[in-house]
């Protein structure tokens, strides 16, 4: 079972989510939240899969929410909603821990779909998506707080893989998927996986998504 925060500022909107959620048998709802305020302080309360965050909403917003609920090394992963596929709020929320994004206007599979593929500890979202909201907005945003400033071998994160893990690494945050990673470096894709996961685990990536802004967090990839 499948336990979901909802967070939107619109009632309406969280009655929508609501009475989707409910018809599914693999889903319950542990609550409702219409600022970021209470989004940290029931995620924090009954610690569920998933919060699926609004962005935009009075007071705390679901930028600052969803780092704070990522900040408490809990298990929630944060979906986010978008009015647009490609804006900066998608952006940010990404690089503030987010598993992933889906527009307001999604198809009620769709966001199924995407509630069930963070929950399992997937992304949701193209890596070719997420290396071109990288690309659109990494100029037009502050840096991240405590990002390196110094060449790339010098980040400890990085240090602990090797020669091949960095290679690939490079070319996620390049947007390749496994089956393109899996034929031009000449790898079987189960390989490939092998090789992520374990990018994964010693970089304390929580997911793709984390690792493509890690490989530009530490300069491996520049934006084109």
């Amino acid at each position: 079972m499948t336990t979901v925060l909802i967070v939107d500022d619109q009632p309406l909107q969280r009655l929508g989510f609501r009475m989707l959620l409910e018809s599914q048998d693999d889903m319950t709802i542990v609550g409702e939240a219409g600022n970021g305020t209470d989004a940290v302080r029931l995620a924090a309360q009954f610690h569920p899969d998933v919060a699926l965050m609004d962005i935009r909403m009075p007071g705390m917003d679901g930028i600052d929410a969803t780092r704070r609920i990522v900040a408490t090394g809990d298990r929630t992963r944060v979906l986010i909603l978008t009015t647009f596929d490609l804006d900066e709020y998608a952006y940010e929320g990404l690089r503030a821990g987010a598993s992933g994004f889906l527009v307001k206007d999604a198809l009620p599979g769709e966001l199924l779909s995407g509630i069930r593929a963070v929950a399992s500890g997937d992304a949701v979202v193209a890596p070719g998506l997420t290396r071109r909201l990288l690309d659109a907005y990494v100029h037009h945003l502050p840096p991240t707080p405590g990002a390196p400033v110094a060449p790339v071998a010098l980040d400890p994160r990085l240090a602990r893989l090797t020669d091949r893990e960095r290679e690939i690494l490079t070319v996620i945050g390049q947007g390749w998927t496994n089956t393109e990673i899996a034929e031009r470096l000449h790898l079987a894709e189960s390989t490939v996986k092998t090789h992520v996961s374990r990018i994964l685990a010693k970089t304390g990536a929580r997911d793709r998504v984390q690792a493509v802004i890690l490989a530009y967090d530490t300069r491996l990839v520049s934006p084109s």
